[in-house]
């Protein structure tokens, strides 16, 4: 692989990190900011396809209401790779539930990272 292609996969997977660290500080605006105006990112539910939200107003909305409705949100990242301009990024969602109950759910997001800002987010969770 030229040094190139390896550079561009590494600033990619640090775009993602940063993603991540301000997604556990619940910093939208940071997320924002490391994303497209043209975004497009897929939510895991509802079962089985998902909702899609597209452009930086309609995925702002979405974090700031995420967060509002799970304010212990934190993902812990078990693996991270990238491929050309592809990070994979398996993952443990914690949250409290409404009953105040500690819960967590395994996943995966598939990011897609052009010219340094995430252009697609695409999540996965297991079970």
């Amino acid at each position: 692989m030229s040094p190139t292609r390896m550079s561009k996969i590494e600033s990619a997977i640090r775009v993602v990190l940063e993603f991540n660290k301000a997604f556990n500080r619940h910093d939208v605006a940071n997320m924002i900011l490391l994303m497209s105006d043209d975004c497009v990112i897929e939510h895991a539910e509802p079962a089985p396809n998902g909702t899609v939200y597209s452009g930086k107003e309609v995925i702002t909305q979405y974090w700031q209401d995420f967060f509002h409705a799970s304010p212990h949100a934190h993902i812990e990242i078990e693996e991270v790779f990238g491929f050309g301009i592809r990070c994979i990024m398996r993952w443990r969602y914690h949250w409290v539930d409404a009953a105040g109950k500690k819960r967590d759910v395994r996943g995966v997001d598939i990011f897609q990272v052009r010219d340094g800002i995430i252009c697609e987010k695409f999540s996965y969770v297991k079970g």
